[in-house]
């Protein structure tokens, strides 16, 4: 390996096999081939695109988008190996458009002699526009393969120009069950921690995991750190109790794995909390989640279904709300989402109940499954053609705009489920506004059937806007 500082860039053209055992351990456990690579199965697992590319020696430039310590640089060292290519890690931050004509030259000069150039560039979207159109005409000319690698959104970031040369990939956090097998690894290892014999129980590994959040940096840099700060015992084993994690941290470690009974249970109690308006319980369970690691989102998309299985409209304005919390949680990520959250949570508690569409809807979805083959009465098909006319398809339709009360006696329903109903209102909030006006409407309809309305003077309700929520 050799360190060129004036270009601020590190050269490698095969991977060394001496280990330093001083350097950090997520830098001693690097993976050397894709075999070895945790994560991404997406791209790079069996049969996958990536994968294939590589395998088949069609490598191009590139952009791998995705969070931080998930394996972007890893990936990039894989590929250099695996093409047998001279790499070359550039430094957005310290290198200037004089830098990168340099080093292009000199990826040109290896290319006249046959050997391809890999030039990563982590943290890319650093770069301005004029040392990332530096690259362009070596791009283009495949005097290099760029490998630019960023945790912000390409289109944004990267110019369109280098962009429209490179093909993106798309890195994903890493899992829970990724994250946990890299930290047994870690402890197996001879360049890691295989060399010493450690007492850690699995249940703190899983702390760990859940702790790193999808990122193999933090959650190896954290298992280093508890190691290191561990118990030694009389026979030279060093022991990681769960108060040594709680200090390396910063945080108590608790229980919680996203897939076990444990998440279950907590979804489930700040559920029953907010049905019971309760908003101190709610709070209670939603602080317990997002303490414990839970993504945000996961718990924002359960507002969102609280909002219309248990409230609905009792309070029209609930979903838009959890809608609203979610997108929330999407911009600010935690730990600056808890408190939108925390609005959400206690809105819903606090907001009237009714769980007439989780009812009614549930009904008819019974209905429907046992009558699938129910045919759409005639008078509300669409006849859009002769032959659908003389089929009588749309015959007897009533036009509801063609009435003040914008209301028909015409039948929607197929003739077996006539008069079945489905949705019905509680008096709770709005909904007891909506459940009085739908009253007046199948009042209104059957005096229509029968001959006995007034269509010149229709009920008022009929007539005005609906109830706002």
């Amino acid at each position: 390996m050799r360190i060129d500082k004036r270009y601020g860039m590190e050269q490698l053209s095969l991977f060394s096999e001496e280990v330093n055992m001083s350097a950090p351990l997520a830098s001693r456990l690097r993976p050397r081939t894709l075999d070895d690579y945790i994560g991404q199965e997406h791209l790079v697992g069996q049969g996958r695109v990536l994968r294939q590319i590589l395998e088949r020696d069609m490598i191009s430039s590139m952009i791998f988008w995705g969070p931080p310590g998930v394996g972007k640089t890893t990936l990039a060292r894989i590929i250099a190996h695996m093409t047998r290519a001279s790499f070359i890690d550039f430094s957005a931050v310290t290198s200037g458009i004089k830098e990168i004509k340099d080093v292009m030259k000199q990826a040109e000069s290896m290319r006249m002699m046959g050997q391809k150039t890999i030039v990563f560039v982590d943290e890319i979207h650093r770069f301005n526009k004029a040392q990332q159109d530096a690259f362009l005409p070596w791009v283009e000319k495949g005097s290099i393969i760029l490998i630019g690698a960023t945790t912000e959104n390409p289109s944004f970031e990267i110019n369109s120009a280098l962009l429209s040369r490179c093909k993106v990939f798309v890195l994903r956090a890493l899992t829970r069950q990724d994250l946990h097998r890299l930290l047994k690894h870690a402890l197996a290892d001879s360049r890691g921690l295989g060399n010493q014999v450690i007492h850690i129980e699995e249940r703190l590994l899983g702390a760990i995991a859940v702790f790193a959040d999808g990122d193999a940096r933090t959650a190896l840099n954290t298992l280093d750190m508890a190691v290191l700060n561990g118990r030694i015992e009389a026979d030279g084993s060093i022991t990681v109790g769960e108060e040594i994690l709680e200090q390396c941290t910063g945080k108590k470690m608790l229980l919680y794995d996203r897939d076990g009974e444990e998440h279950y249970n907590l979804i489930s109690a700040l559920h029953k909390s907010m049905r019971n308006s309760d908003p101190d319980a709610a709070i209670y369970w939603l602080a317990r989640m997002l303490e414990a690691g839970e993504d945000p989102l996961y718990i924002a998309r359960r507002l969102i279904r609280f909002a219309s299985e248990d409230v609905g409209i009792a309070d029209p304005g609930a979903l838009s709300l959890a809608v609203a919390a979610y997108q929330a949680c999407h911009f600010n990520g935690m730990p600056e989402c808890d408190v939108n959250l925390a609005q959400a949570v206690v809105y819903l508690s606090m907001a009237p109940k009714s769980n007439a569409l989780y009812v009614g809807y549930g009904q008819a979805r019974q209905d429907a499954s046992r009558m699938m083959n129910e045919p759409v009465p005639l008078q509300i098909r669409n006849g859009v053609t002769g032959l659908m006319r003389e089929l009588h398809y749309g015959e007897g339709y009533q036009y509801a705009h063609d009435r003040q009360e914008k209301l028909t006696e015409m039948e929607c329903l197929p003739d077996s489920l006539k008069g079945r109903e489905y949705y019905i209102p509680t008096a709770q909030g709005a909904e007891a506004q909506v459940g009085e006006k739908l009253k007046q409407v199948k009042a209104f309809k059957k005096a229509l059937r029968e001959g006995k309305a007034d269509t010149d003077r229709p009920p008022e309700s009929l007539t005005s806007e609906a109830p706002e929520g």
